[in-house]
């Protein structure tokens, strides 16, 4: 059994997204077994998005990510990690398919309304990141 850490982003929180990203989640069979509402730090922000250190768009990242709330939670099941990237879409909402959530609720590459974790990896880093009490998967 996997769990994967989907984020929903301020800019869907701010559009007021957040109800109907979620049942989209939940109306096909995603189980979600812990989400919250937080706001990240500067520091938080710059600890979670580590990997993308040093590359040109570090900064806007963790300016965009800071400027409001995000709802974290994490999903399990079976091979997880590949049923939600493929459920979200491309990063690029101009390149996802019709009807996915990025597709549906973001507005560029940033601004693609949700982050999902991309890697067993990553995964396992992400959920003990905001959902330290679920780390031992």
């Amino acid at each position: 059994m996997e769990r994967t850490l989907v984020i929903i982003k301020p800019d869907a929180v701010k559009a007021k997204h957040i109800g109907e990203i979620i049942t989209r989640f939940e109306k096909n069979d995603f189980k979600i077994i812990a989400m919250r509402m937080t706001r990240l730090t500067k520091d938080e922000a710059e600890s979670f998005y580590y990997v993308h250190r040093g590359k040109p768009f570090f900064k806007t990242l963790i300016e965009f990510m800071t400027s409001d709330r995000i709802v974290p939670m994490v999903i399990e099941g079976e091979d997880i990690i590949r049923k939600v990237r493929e459920f979200i879409g491309k990063t690029n909402p101009a390149e996802a398919r019709e009807g996915c959530i990025r597709r549906e609720f973001g507005t560029d590459i940033t601004r693609n309304a949700v982050h999902a974790s991309d890697s067993l990896e990553n995964a396992k880093f992400e959920v003990n990141f905001f959902f330290p009490e679920l780390s031992d998967f």
